[in-house]
């Protein structure tokens, strides 16, 4: 995804969202927990005193009786954790039982180690006339501990005793602690489940924006003419729209070439007639007149041609071999110039393509390859190549470099450094006009490209345009 592009805003705004919103909800999960797994765990230390009472409780006897097996080792049953729970009974009023002194008596995993009571700890009564407690015991560890004062027996015979049940703190921060490293775990695994869907989802969802942009680079290279394909119904009506643009702009270049034919019809008659008469009359106003008319003739001729170039670049998705028009004006120049016996070579790869008219192109490199065919002693070598865009003239796909050298006397240094003018000869021997290279120039600098002349490796001319390349 690109720095700046829709799927990236899309991406980061929801990644962002599961960033934010996954870990407050497992926050709040978690919270939720651990308070439930407390308020679990002391209703179960709640329910475990009076179990463990009624239990110990026999009718007629002066003391506790041992608990059952059955409450030895309480297990809480819950699908979360599970946790043990102890007992103590330890006598207050110092009766002997049985002719024995009274003696504690605790579940059987406390060993010969007692249970810290809170009330020892000095820890006010509740209201149901029980203590609640955090104590560490003899090993340090923390034990959760309720404790009530229990008469057993009747009468002379009744005997107090501290009654306490307690479960391990431990115990119940592993089952909190196994919770939350399942819930992180679970959480990363939605968090990036989430990530990756959102991310096919954005691919998914603007797809069709890529398959509009191959469209539009396709009309772009000329490959197509207008956009088309089954496009969904949001992107819809810009697929039409776009549809209409191209026939606006290819509707108003027609019509502009149109009137740019007919204003160079309709100023090129009076002009001649202009002409003609004034060069008729050996007057010195006639022959100012005449001169002037050479000059308005030669700025229409100058500034249609112009336009008429402008309207042919304007147009979307015109591309052109440049193989076979090279092609066919070796083979005409070949019978013009057969007289000569030059030798033409071309380099011009197939997919070498120019994006412009067929018919400027001619131009350009008919007017090189004929300036070529005058001066050449016995060959003319055309090669045509393409360059990435940091080797051309600008940005863009690239560029399409046309070199026309021939083995020719070729230019000094001097001619080389002069511009190229419309109507320059750098030699009156041979017959021209002096417009090619200017008609070469000003068709190269239209399509924002370059036109060079240099000396070649042979001795001759090298001719180099540098135009747009056709992808």
């Amino acid at each position: 995804m690109k720095a700046n592009s829709l799927a990236l805003r899309l991406f980061v705004t929801a990644a962002a969202w599961v960033l934010v919103v996954l870990p407050i909800a497992g926050w709040i999960i978690y919270t939720n927990h651990r308070i439930q797994v407390e308020e679990t765990f002391n209703d179960q230390i709640d329910r475990f005193l009076p179990t463990v009472i009624d239990i110990a409780e026999e009718k007629g006897a002066r003391g506790p009786v041992p608990p059952s097996d059955q409450v030895k080792s309480f297990r809480r049953a819950s699908a979360h954790s599970a946790w043990d729970l102890v007992w103590q009974f330890k006598p207050l009023d110092g009766k002997p039982l049985d002719g024995k002194p009274a003696e504690i008596m605790r579940a059987r995993p406390l060993g010969d180690k007692t249970l810290p009571l809170p009330r020892e700890h000095g820890v006010e009564p509740q209201e149901d006339e029980t203590y609640w407690a955090d104590l560490p015991d003899a090993d340090g560890q923390l034990m959760r501990v309720r404790e009530t004062i229990h008469q057993f027996g009747m009468g002379a015979d009744a005997q107090r005793y501290s009654v306490a049940v307690a479960g391990r703190l431990d115990d119940l921060k592993a089952t909190v602690a196994a919770f939350r490293s399942q819930l992180i775990y679970s959480l990363a695994l939605a968090g990036v489940g989430l990530l990756a869907a959102t991310l096919f989802q954005v691919r998914f969802g603007l797809f069709p924006l890529t398959r509009m942009e191959r469209a539009l680079a396709d009309i772009r290279s000329g490959k197509a003419t207008r956009l088309e394909g089954d496009l969904p119904s949001e992107i819809k009506p810009l697929q039409h729209e776009i549809n209409a643009l191209l026939k606006s702009n290819q509707e108003i270049v027609e019509r502009a070439r149109t009137h740019v034919g007919n204003l160079a019809h309709a100023l090129k008659t009076p002009l001649a007639v202009l002409i003609n008469e004034a060069r008729r009359d050996p007057s010195p106003l006639a022959q100012k007149v005449a001169e002037q008319a050479d000059t308005m003739t030669s700025q229409v001729n100058l500034y249609l041609d112009r336009a008429r170039m402008a309207a042919r670049i304007g147009v979307i998705g015109r591309v052109t071999e440049v193989g076979p028009v090279a092609e066919s004006l070796v083979r005409a120049l070949d019978r013009i110039y057969r007289d000569k016996e030059l030798a033409y070579s071309l380099d011009c790869p197939d997919a070498v393509r120019f994006l412009g008219e067929r018919q400027d192109l001619e131009e350009m490199l008919g007017n090189l390859l004929d300036n070529a065919s005058k001066w050449a002693r016995s060959r003319v070598h055309v090669v045509a190549a393409a360059k990435s865009a940091d080797q051309g003239n600008g940005a863009g796909p690239g560029w399409l470099e046309i070199r026309v050298e021939d083995d020719g006397p070729g230019l000094t240094p001097e001619q080389l450094a002069e511009p190229i003018t419309r109507g320059r000869r750098l030699d009156e021997t041979k017959p021209g006009s002096g417009l090619g290279h200017s008609i070469v120039s000003d068709l190269a600098y239209s399509y924002n490209g370059r036109f060079e002349l240099a000396r070649a490796d042979g001795g001759g001319l090298s001719a180099r345009l540098t135009l747009p390349l056709a992808i």
